[in-house]
């Protein structure tokens, strides 16, 4: 080939470049849908797990909402929002506003201070206290006409606590379709459960509900339901009073064997006396929710190392097992889990102790997906659909107000964490139905920090008719062109995030990426110097991130294991990976994309690629990327990897001048070796310090190799 035609083809227009790419496809490829027969979508950011005053939460609902779905300063924008509290009981009303706050937002930049610029809040963090009659601490029965008699509950209890069915149905679903039907936008109410057996799982039942653009009065009767039949923690025998609800299953072997016949459910627990019952509870919800809304329900694990190991006599954690349990009733329904936890600035980050499976978080993440080779590659390397996603798990400030901009607990929905996932909506509205599809499909990714907040992922066949550098620039600027629109690559041929490619054995495959680093700020409060940076003398405002790198993980795909094989299915995740049930060890770091490898442009969007030749065995890529480079001491090792969080706190110096006053101090025997006293990085400031962003797997499948079963 002469230069000058391969220079016409490396600067073909995007608009042609489906066909120079798919010329061979029909032969050598196709992804299980074809570009022409995908609806046209976006990226469009939400959270689905957090809480108000109607369980432990310390905010009404309107005003979280707002925070949540605002566009005020260190309010998180989202696109859509799910509010999700605890099932149970609970004794405030959360649908009762907060007195009027308008903070005084200065003209140039921000205090670090808890009083200025902006004034204090004129209620404390958790709303108007009960005793003044006002905001969202009032209680169900100070504050409903009938008081007591207004309150389907325990009644033996002084403040009378209300069913979560009940302020779900009658109370906090209206709000929420009212307040996303005033701000155009999807918002619903799902349920944070307590899971029998398990500890937390972020669900939703959509069926009934009608969020904008939907018009009418919709109901979550389905929803308060599952709460009903299949929250640990709801007592209630009643069966939703009136409701008259049973909680069975069409063909379930449960139906008679563990069904209380007054309440219509399963009322038992694990205990000494019924191991594992709760867990077969928890399994059986998802089958419910197969039944009564395939389409319209999710059941996704939260922040599941946090309670430890699984306990078949308790409530505690999920080991591996569960979750293949959970995928193989309902893959539809039980598509992913929440491994990067919310409560980002906490004390201890995401809330997790030395007794959390891994010990804590790494870089924010539990170890089921921060550890390359681990819990979720295990999963990926059977072929399943299962999906990585984040949340704030939003319920204080702790000491700061709720409008101050300093935490040491809690971050609001999409002020740190947000989950930015694919809605084909063609030219309709953006819908909940849409949103949940989204997250069905695994093309998602997650980004803390606003380090990235666009990405294009793909894995494509190479042309064999172009030469590598014509396919390189081609798909390196379809990924860019994609980008730009914060949509996707469309190209016969091109597989990306949920998808699978299928290819014949020996072809070569590009994978494509193209993140956008947004330029300027984001929601932290603080611009002095990153100080996990500063130790290896790297000057970084905390307000202002960098993206270092982006780690290209990959791993094989070996299929389904059988549940009758135990010592490949089920076990406790271990720190020398002595469970071969929660191993893939073929998984690695096939490629690691810094300044030096990829191409990057004026608004933020840095370009790369990788080619792997001569594929013969079915496999995955997936994303990771951070703003600190390998051996940050305290924050990762020498390959890049996280290392614990709590390896770092403590020992990390915060001796900007501009360091906040709410910084943990320094104590006797720190590894750093710093004075006694000295403030240290920790709680927002470690958070804003210690930036990832994980993406969802794209698989490739080889002819007469292993094939990806649970993935379109």
């Amino acid at each position: 080939m002469n230069k000058n035609l391969r220079l016409r083809q490396t600067t073909l227009a995007v608009a042609s470049l489906a066909a120079v790419l798919s010329a061979a496809t029909p032969d050598l490829a196709r992804a299980a849908d074809q570009a022409k027969t995908k609806a046209a979508g976006t990226y469009v950011t939400g959270d689905f797990h957090n809480h108000t005053t109607c369980s432990d939460g310390t905010l009404s609902v309107k005003k979280l909402v707002d925070k949540a779905a605002g566009s005020s300063l260190g309010a998180g924008n989202l696109d859509w929002f799910v509010q999700a509290d605890h099932g149970g009981s609970s004794t405030r009303n959360c649908t009762l506003s907060e007195d009027p706050f308008t903070p005084v937002e200065p003209a140039l930049g921000l205090s670090n201070s808890a009083t200025g610029p902006y004034p204090p809040a004129t209620y404390p963090g958790g709303g108007q206290p009960a005793s003044t009659g006002k905001g969202p601490n009032q209680t169900w029965e100070s504050s409903l006409p009938n008081g007591r008699a207004d309150i389907l509950g325990d009644g033996t209890a002084t403040p009378k606590a209300m069913w979560r069915w009940q302020e779900i149905q009658s109370f906090q679903y209206a709000i929420l379709e009212a307040e996303g039907r005033t701000r155009s936008k999807p918002i619903w109410i799902g349920v944070e459960q307590n899971a029998p057996g398990h500890e937390h799982v972020s669900t939703t039942v959509l069926t009934g509900q009608l969020p904008w653009p939907k018009t009418g009065a919709g109901n979550a009767n389905l929803q308060a339901q599952y709460e009903y039949c299949f929250d640990r923690s709801d007592s209630d025998t009643s069966r939703g009073a009136t409701n008259l609800w049973d909680c069975s299953v069409q063909g379930s072997i449960n139906n008679n064997a563990n069904v209380d016949g007054t309440a219509k459910k399963i009322t038992g627990n694990n205990s000494s006396s019924t191991a594992n019952l709760g867990h077969l509870k928890t399994v059986e919800g998802i089958r419910w929710m197969s039944e009564k809304a395939p389409t319209g329900s999710y059941f996704v694990p939260a922040h599941l190392e946090r309670a430890g190991v699984y306990n078949p006599t308790g409530s505690n954690g999920f080991n591996i097992e569960h979750l293949r349990n959970f995928n193989n009733a309902g893959p539809r329904i039980a598509f992913g889990f929440e491994s990067m936890p919310g409560h980002g600035a906490d004390t201890n980050r995401g809330s997790y102790s030395t007794s959390a499976v891994g010990g804590g978080t790494f870089g924010g993440t539990g170890v089921y997906a921060a550890e390359v080779g681990g819990v979720w590659d295990a999963l990926l390397g059977e072929g399943r659909n299962w999906w990585f996603f984040a949340s704030s798990d939003y319920h204080n400030r702790g000491s700061f107000g709720p409008d101050q901009r300093e935490t040491n607990a809690d971050f609001f929905p999409g002020e740190y964490t947000r989950d930015h996932v694919m809605v084909r909506k063609g030219s309709n509205s953006l819908s909940a139905e849409g949103i949940i599809d989204g997250l069905r499909s695994g093309n998602s990714f997650v980004a803390n920090g606003q380090l990235i907040d666009r990405l294009s992922f793909t894995v494509c066949a190479a042309n064999p008719g172009l030469p590598r550098v014509a396919n390189k620039a081609l798909l390196e600027k379809a990924a860019a062109a994609a980008v730009a629109k914060n949509s996707e690559v469309r190209i016969d041929g091109c597989a990306t995030m949920g998808e699978k490619l299928i290819i014949r054995p020996g072809a070569d495959v590009i994978v494509t990426i193209a993140v956008r680093d947004p330029v300027g700020t984001n929601n932290s409060p603080y611009s002095f110097a990153n100080p996990s940076l500063k130790q290896i003398n790297v000057t970084q405002p905390l307000n202002a991130p960098v993206l270092d790198h982006v780690d290209l993980i990959n791993g094989n795909v070996t299929g389904y294991v059988d549940p009758a094989n135990l010592a490949s299915y089920a076990g406790a995740w271990t720190a020398n990976k002595g469970t071969p049930a929660a191993v893939n060890a073929s998984t690695k770091v096939a490629k690691v994309f810094d300044k030096t490898g990829w191409t990057a442009a004026a608004d933020g969007t840095l370009t790369m690629s990788y080619r792997v030749s001569g594929v013969k065995a079915s496999q995955y890529f997936r994303l990771r990327g951070t703003n600190l480079p390998a051996n940050v001491p305290y924050e990762t090792d020498a390959n890049g990897n996280p290392v614990k969080d709590f390896d770092s706190a403590g020992n990390i110096a915060c001796s900007d001048a501009a360091c906040p006053a709410h910084m943990a101090l320094a104590v006797a025997g720190n590894k750093a070796g710093l004075t006694v006293g000295a403030k240290v990085s920790s709680n927002d400031v470690a958070a804003w310090a210690d930036l990832w962003f994980y993406s969802n797997p794209v698989f490739v499948e080889v002819v007469n190799s292993v094939k990806v079963a649970g993935v379109k």
